[in-house]
């Protein structure tokens, strides 16, 4: 005998209840062993191509780790130090590109800034807050960024978490799926596998796109001598994943960048500005439709909404898993829809064949009509 369906909500219920707290009390704890089974998550398809080819899983795994062991050193070696510098240099130089603003305007449209207009007020207060907490803000951010144990625990852990996942990955799915209740074993399978279409056809997607368009304007942005344009480049590509915020962010910091650097050279100007047209360009007929496709389900409103309430909740833990349960609510909507649209309380009476009341989508037939005929 099955059991009930209050039974069952309410079991559900508390198990959602637990994941939520633990999620509140642990997430520094748990940080490093979500990171460790994303990067897992993302890199199964990598090691099944790869047993495809005649690999072992042990063999697969270790040509994995050896080639993300040398990108990650490439980058700290070679990127990591310009970013840190170029990062630091921006926040310390924001003061006087505030004041330089703030002469730009006076020389071309001195009437903005009166003594008593809003921008004037408003422009003079930034710079002083920055100007008095730029020291104190960096050296927050190195304090929380050189925390040795915090490094050393991500260094350690995350890395041991996802080989170790990653070389297991197959059997716990099919550990996982055994424990399964067998009355509902096939439309949970059902509904597994449209999450995990969901979310390897937009975070892995997602995450090629910002990664080739972050290179893109940080190389194509150097390359033109914008100052700081690592940083600005490789944030513009991190935004990526909102839509549209990562090419409006970027192009305004780009743009804004180039004027006060290139003020008169209106062509380097130009190509910076070209430079983020073309990449979203790419981005909006290329790279989005080839790599994320169309039939993602999660809307850019509903993905902000995820990333806001997680992150205000969970912190960067709920960040993290902000993008798989805004996916895993998406497919359970989607199917409570067709549920909803199959039951009686939608349906209605029209279930049943030869039903007497009348098909209002189609249009009645007239006197006239019968006349015609």
């Amino acid at each position: 005998m099955a059991l009930p369906a209050e039974n069952q909500i309410r079991i559900w219920g508390i198990a959602a209840v637990l994941l939520g707290l633990s999620l509140w009390f642990l997430g520094d704890v748990l940080l490093p062993f979500v990171i460790g089974g994303a990067v897992a998550y993302f890199l199964d398809p990598v090691a099944d191509r790869l047993e495809r080819a005649g690999l072992s899983r042990v063999a697969a795994t270790a040509i994995i780790t050896v080639v993300m062991l040398l990108i990650v050193l490439l980058g700290v070696l070679v990127i990591l130090p310009t970013l840190i510098s170029q990062a630091i240099e921006l926040m310390a130089t924001l003061p006087d590109l505030l004041r330089d603003l703030q002469a730009f305007i006076n020389q071309y449209a001195p009437s903005l800034l009166d003594e008593e207009s809003t921008l004037r007020q408003t422009l003079n207060s930034v710079a002083d807050t920055l100007k008095d907490h730029t020291g104190d803000l960096l050296n927050t951010m190195l304090a929380s960024i050189g925390s040795v144990v915090n490094i050393a625990v991500m260094v350690v852990i995350v890395p041991v978490v996802s080989v170790y996942l990653l070389l297991d990955w197959d059997r716990m799915i099919a550990a996982i799926d055994d424990l399964l209740p067998r009355d509902h074993q096939k439309v949970i399978r059902r509904l597994a596998s449209e999450i995990d279409l969901t979310l390897s056809s937009f975070v892995r997607g997602m995450g090629t796109v910002c990664l080739i368009l972050g290179t893109y304007y940080a190389v194509a942005l150097m390359l033109v001598g914008l100052n700081f344009g690592l940083v600005v480049g490789l944030v513009a590509g991190l935004l990526t994943f909102i839509p549209y915020l990562g090419a409006l962010f970027g192009g305004i910091m780009a743009i804004g960048l180039a004027l006060f650097q290139f003020w008169g050279d209106w062509t380097s100007i130009a190509i910076v500005a070209a430079i983020f047209f073309s990449g979203q360009t790419i981005e909006g007929n290329v790279l989005t439709p080839k790599l994320v496709g169309s039939s993602v389900g999660l809307h850019a409103v509903w993905l902000l909404l995820a990333l806001s309430v997680f992150g205000a909740l969970f912190g960067f833990v709920g960040m993290l898993v902000a993008v798989p349960v805004a996916a895993t609510i998406g497919v359970l909507a989607r199917f409570a829809t067709e549920q909803y649209k199959s039951s009686l309380l939608y349906r209605g009476h029209a279930r049943f064949e030869g039903a007497a009341h009348p098909d209002l989508s189609q249009p009645r037939e007239t006197t006239a009509d019968r006349t015609e005929d």
